[in-house]
């Protein structure tokens, strides 16, 4: 039945494969780029119960991998510096060929909306910027994207829909912008090929994405997983533990990339502690599932939107969850977006900041680029004096901007534990924050609300998220 499937997909994309004995995954296909450097994973089935060869032009060296009793075959091939375009060769009596192959950097993207939302945009929610990128786009750019089509599933299935395009108008129109703008400056500072392996879900939430081994192993009974040994699933699927793991990413495996991309947490608000215990498993699983123990693991803090309560402080306590990933999760980093935030829509129009500050994270990190700070300042101490409070951040660089102006976005309380709205003045790597009605102060606040305006950077343009100096469960 499996193979019955393969070769309807296959069929389906409209590929020259359809009738050949061996067959691929639809994510192996024309335009795919493979990971540089590394032994990349492929894999497929025949139903010849012969060898499969497979041979690429980048070595010319025949590697040779046997079928199992269900005719699945994998092996794994070398991979130079990034270049091609390629081909490869897949041959079990019948040859089926792979053509402009790339060589490059692959990243993995995944999330909800805000890494769904396509470089064209929502209906009446656009993207900023979208439509120079996308009457400029051209295939000779090394830049190539496959996103994979929704799928829910009770068990972990085999096989997924979504083959690889280049970089032409249409297929970058309905490409994630955040997804797509991370290859544009990755690819623009680097000069070589990227790929994207794009599989996302609006209104996700994290545990969707996660196994039923891990959530059983470490999450205890905080979950009842006991529809999954039903037949049917539940009408809200995208939020429902362990199906979009099972449909979107269980057949992605073991496919090699450099890192990963995450954008999602609006549907987790409110569960703050079990959230950074949820990432951090989340990340450990892709690693381990992925043979790829030290991916680097990028996310975006949400941005501000009102919900249902402008004023509540629910949203701060998540980002600062958050925040807080970044310790317990290695090889990881966070792109702050607490500036760029819109009342009317969840969803910002400005994705290419997003994508950009992503792919900063990875130029510096990953790439070895040398003089930007892609971190954003963090809350390091405060200290009070002469009804003011002083509040010192984690800056490298040339320390925190704007100077010589007033800043809005921060609170200020005394021991009642009522918070005004103050300003701050950035002097350094320090913000000195008052309120005239607020005399003794002894807790700040920034950014803290479900929708404030980030107004605190480093030198760099990149904006402090929320942050508080108390430990007050408001």
């Amino acid at each position: 039945m499996k193979k019955i499937i393969s070769f309807l997909v296959l069929a389906l994309l409209g590929t020259s494969w359809a009738g050949a004995k061996v067959a691929l995954p639809s994510f192996f296909s024309d335009n795919m780029v493979l990971q540089q450097n590394t032994e990349a994973a492929i894999w497929g089935w025949t139903d010849s119960g012969k060898k499969v060869t497979i041979t690429t032009t980048w070595t010319g060296v025949k590697f040779t991998a046997v079928p199992d009793k269900d005719g699945k075959w994998s092996t794994k091939l070398p991979t130079p510096e990034a270049g091609g375009p390629y081909k490869i060769f897949i041959n079990d009596g019948e040859k089926l060929t792979l053509e402009n192959v790339l060589i490059g950097e692959v990243w993995f993207c995944s999330g909800q909306s805000n890494m769904e939302m396509p470089v064209k945009g929502f209906g009446s929610q656009p993207v900023e910027g979208s439509l120079d990128f996308i009457v400029e786009a051209n295939p000779k750019t090394p830049i190539r994207m496959c996103t994979i089509q929704r799928k829910a599933s009770l068990t972990p299935l085999q096989e997924s829909v979504g083959s690889w395009q280049e970089n032409t108008a249409e297929a970058v129109a309905s490409t994630s912008a955040t997804a797509y703008f991370f290859a544009v400056k990755l690819q623009k500072a680097l000069g070589i090929p990227v790929g994207l392996l794009i599989t996302d879900w609006g209104g996700s939430t994290i545990e969707t994405w996660i196994n039923r081994e891990t959530l059983s192993s470490k999450f205890g009974k905080e979950f009842n997983l006991g529809f999954l040994d039903g037949s049917e699933l539940p009408k809200n699927q995208h939020q429902t533990p362990c199906t979009l793991f099972n449909g979107q990413v269980a057949p992605l495996i073991p496919f090699t990339f450099k890192g990963m991309l995450w954008y999602q947490g609006e549907s987790n608000r409110g569960r703050n502690e079990q959230y950074i215990r949820l990432q951090k498993e989340y990340v450990a699983m892709m690693r381990d599932l992925f043979q790829n123990p030290e991916a680097p693991f990028y996310f975006v803090q949400i941005a501000s939107y009102p919900y249902s309560a402008p004023d509540s402080f629910a949203s701060g306590y998540f980002c600062e969850a958050q925040q807080k990933s970044l310790d317990v999760i290695p090889h990881s980093g966070m792109a702050t977006t607490l500036d760029i935030g819109e009342y009317g829509t969840i969803h910002p129009c400005k994705k290419q900041e997003v994508g950009y500050r992503l792919a900063y994270l990875a130029l510096v990190n990953d790439y070895g680029m040398k003089g930007i700070n892609p971190v954003a300042p963090t809350y390091e101490s405060v200290r009070f004096e002469d009804g003011k409070a002083i509040v010192t951040m984690k800056v490298d660089g040339m320390g925190l901007a704007p100077m010589g102006q007033d800043l809005k976005g921060f609170e200020i309380a005394g021991k009642d534990k009522v918070f005004f709205p103050a300003t701050g003045r950035v002097n350094g790597k320090s913000v000195t924050v008052s309120n005239p009605n607020v005399t003794e102060p002894v807790a700040v606040r920034y950014g803290f609300r479900n929708w404030t305006v980030g107004t605190l950077f480093n030198s760099y343009g990149i904006p402090a998220g929320p942050f508080r100096t108390d430990d007050w469960d408001l």
